[in-house]
């Protein structure tokens, strides 16, 4: 079995993610592309893992890609996540993870609602949940986009509360707006467009699919299909790596990420004792990428691109990831985690490194560090998901 070492491993990620000197990414959709889709969960991860990656970027060109040009779409896709991808590629994702979701998602819905109370057995509660999406979609098509709040006031069932985890110390009776706007998107309906406010907003605008797809995702492969090309897409950004990594990646079930692997004819390589995968044709060594160093925001997708994170994070996990999995804002050295960054109240990047990276590197990240407080310019981002170290350097 082919050997693929750490310095390998490394070697690939600075150049196939864009963040070696001379491996730069030309725009937001190569940027995007090269990492099979950004993190969208926090609405600035998308930003700041675009402007690591391309020179000269900025908010106003990432915000044309989306919303004008519409060259790339925020969809929900891997793991029940928020990304953003390509548009030609939302229907892979669609068909690869985000049918599956909506099926459960509705079965989850339909539980609740006749919980609620709102009708008296489930297939009542799956009617009226039916009625109430279409009762949606026109509201929203008449429109062309709308708020949560406006839909809310064309469809007032909207409005109905469920009961969660009644009895106990957490119980909520939340309305059911967001959860019908969640099934109407995980099924392809509907788009989330521009935020309500700026560009660190959670809150975004509702659009018919058709505005945005022509076909509303209505042509896409077969979920087999699908699955064997995000396989490969992975595999070509992120290999090689474990069936575990790509099973976890994905959100799939071992039976899903096994065909997908046999489908690609995935090569097994040794990773240090671990069977890791790659493309056919893909084991030989990348080309080495000039010294780098790279800030990378919070939920990136480099770091988040694999379960097995020995290899580029050491012994940092506690101060760089939450408690539910999220890593915060990250200092990378040639395919390595060598510390973090943040920023407190007046702004500017404050970091904090982890390891001794020598004179050399130590200089590079001195000016990366000014490059971000040039670039957010007065900007505070506070990630969604906070770790420890990020917590720290806000303070104060």
């Amino acid at each position: 079995m082919f050997r693929i070492g750490v310095d390998e491993r490394r070697a690939r990620l600075g150049r196939r993610h864009r963040l070696g000197p001379e491996c730069r990414a030309a725009d937001p959709v190569e940027a995007a592309a090269a990492l099979v889709a950004l993190h969208a969960t926090d609405p600035a991860t998308v930003h700041l893992s675009v402007a690591a990656r391309v020179p000269g970027s900025d908010v106003a060109g990432t915000e044309r890609a989306l919303y004008d040009d519409r060259v790339l779409i925020r969809m929900l896709g891997m793991r029940r996540t928020v990304f953003v991808v390509p548009t030609p590629f939302a229907p892979i994702v669609q068909a690869a993870c985000t049918d599956d979701i909506a099926v459960k998602q509705r079965k989850l819905l339909v539980k609740h609602l006749t919980e609620a109370g709102v009708a008296g057995d489930p297939e009542a509660s799956g009617k009226w949940l039916r009625a109430v999406e279409e009762s949606t979609a026109t509201a929203l098509a008449l429109r062309g986009s709308a708020t949560a709040q406006e839909l809310a006031a064309d469809e007032p069932r909207l409005r109905t509360r469920l009961s969660m985890a009644e009895g106990k110390a957490y119980a909520a009776q939340p309305y059911v707006t967001s959860r019908v706007l969640f099934q109407l998107s995980a099924e392809g309906r509907i788009v989330r467009g521009r935020p309500l406010g700026t560009w660190l907003s959670g809150q975004h605008q509702w659009s018919p699919a058709e505005d945005w797809l022509p076909d509303r995702l209505g042509d896409r492969p077969t979920a087999d299909e699908a699955r064997m090309t995000l396989a490969r897409a992975w595999l070509s950004s992120f290999g090689p790596g474990t069936a575990a990594d790509l099973q976890w990646w994905a959100g799939w079930t071992a039976g899903q990420t096994k065909k997908a692997l046999t489908a690609v004819e995935a090569v097994p390589v040794d990773l240090d004792g671990q069977v890791g995968y790659v493309l056919p044709g893909d084991e030989a060594p990348e080309v080495p990428t000039e010294p780098w160093v790279a800030f990378l925001p919070a939920l990136d997708p480099t770091p988040m691109g694999w379960k097995e994170r020995a290899w580029y994070l050491g012994e940092h996990k506690a101060k760089l990831f939450d408690n539910t999995g999220n890593i915060g804002p990250t200092i990378w050295a040639d395919g390595r985690i060598v510390g973090g960054w943040g920023q407190p109240e007046t702004g500017e990047v404050r970091y904090q490194l982890l390891e001794d990276v020598g004179r050399e590197t130590a200089a590079l990240i001195e000016a990366e560090a000014d490059h971000w407080t040039t670039w957010l310019a007065g900007v505070r981002v506070t990630p969604r998901f906070r770790a420890p170290l990020e917590k720290q350097l806000s303070k104060g």
